[in-house]
């Protein structure tokens, strides 16, 4: 438990240029910047804040070491704004495999990391899952934190690693929104249904584990390939960048899809969870991205071996 009782923390909302590891290098230290400036001392970077996520090689090949040009900059927005930073990335490791780490670091380097345990979607082309000795739960300083990605929030075993053992969560999502196709009409809704989802799942996840969530997505349009499809995939980021008490309340939001930082001033410490839904998802995802998780996942597996465990070198990566 830590000793102090509240902290002030940001939230960074990023639109990202998918696979310019560069350009998002440049925008997410404008928003840390920003932050810093409003007195936060945590700051939070969306999930894949290197490069976005989508079904491209440029994001596969957009792969980081731990110790290259993305960590390095991490650490140097720390110390140079003396802050904690906490945000994930693909990294390869040294086994050769790549996983989506979310990382907490500060002007010393990296204090903390935890591995999404399930790739969601086409994300099973870019990466592997985590082990299951990684609960997710760290220590930085005097805190205990949970440190969760996207639809990590959306999953009962989350729940369970963390139920009552974290004063704080630190979240990121990549969450695109449905495909607009024909009937327009009953796309429209599942799509309706997939936007509450987004905010509604770190909004409430605090609830279930007993401590505040601080979350930040990315926004913006976002196009590319459906693995098995003939059809591409345009649509765009869900903008669900927030900061929320343990009860669900909210204390920043993002307004609109526009890049921009969301601060707050959150309570630290942990209340009694509330019991979470049974089965394995805390929300119900709805048709598409079902049938999506299923048939990606099938799919990505065997192109993440087929390209992404075999890419050792730089330009190695197949479309």
């Amino acid at each position: 438990m830590t000793n102090e009782t509240v902290r002030r923390v940001a939230a960074v909302q990023l639109q990202a240029v998918l696979g310019d590891v560069e350009a998002n290098l440049e925008r997410a230290a404008r928003g840390v910047g920003e932050a810093a400036r409003a007195g936060a001392r945590w700051v939070v970077l969306p999930e894949f804040f290197t490069s976005g996520v989508a079904f491209l090689p440029a994001v596969a090949a957009a792969a980081q070491p731990l110790d290259g040009t993305a960590v390095r900059a991490m650490r140097d927005w720390a110390r140079e704004h003396d802050v904690v930073v906490a945000g994930s990335l693909l990294l390869r490791d040294p086994d050769g495999e790549v996983r989506n780490a979310q990382l907490v670091v500060d002007a010393d380097g990296v204090r903390a990391r935890h591995d999404k345990d399930l790739p969601t979607m086409w994300e099973n082309a870019l990466y592997t899952g985590g082990g299951a000795a990684d609960d997710g739960v760290v220590t930085v300083g005097d805190t205990s934190v949970g440190l969760a990605m996207c639809w990590e929030l959306t999953r009962r075993r989350t729940v369970e690693r963390m139920a009552g053992r974290v004063d704080i969560v630190l979240a990121g999502s990549g969450w695109w929104t449905v495909p607009r196709w024909r009937p327009y009409r009953l796309f429209d809704a599942w799509e309706r249904q997939n936007a509450r989802r987004a905010v509604r799942s770190p909004a409430e996840f605090g609830g279930y584990v007993g401590a505040p969530v601080v979350h930040a997505s990315h926004s913006g349009a976002v196009a590319c390939p459906m693995p098995w499809l003939p059809v591409g995939y345009t649509g765009r980021f869900e903008p669900a960048t927030g900061i929320w008490a343990a009860d669900g309340t909210p204390l920043a939001r993002a307004t609109g899809a526009d890049a921009q930082v969301v601060v707050a001033d959150v309570p630290l410490g942990r209340t009694a969870p509330v019991p979470a839904p049974r089965g394995f998802w805390l929300t119900p995802p709805g048709p598409v991205p079902t049938f999506a998780w299923h048939q990606q996942r099938w799919h990505g597996r065997r192109w993440y071996a087929r390209n992404q465990r075999r890419a050792a070198r730089p330009g190695q990566v197949g479309a």
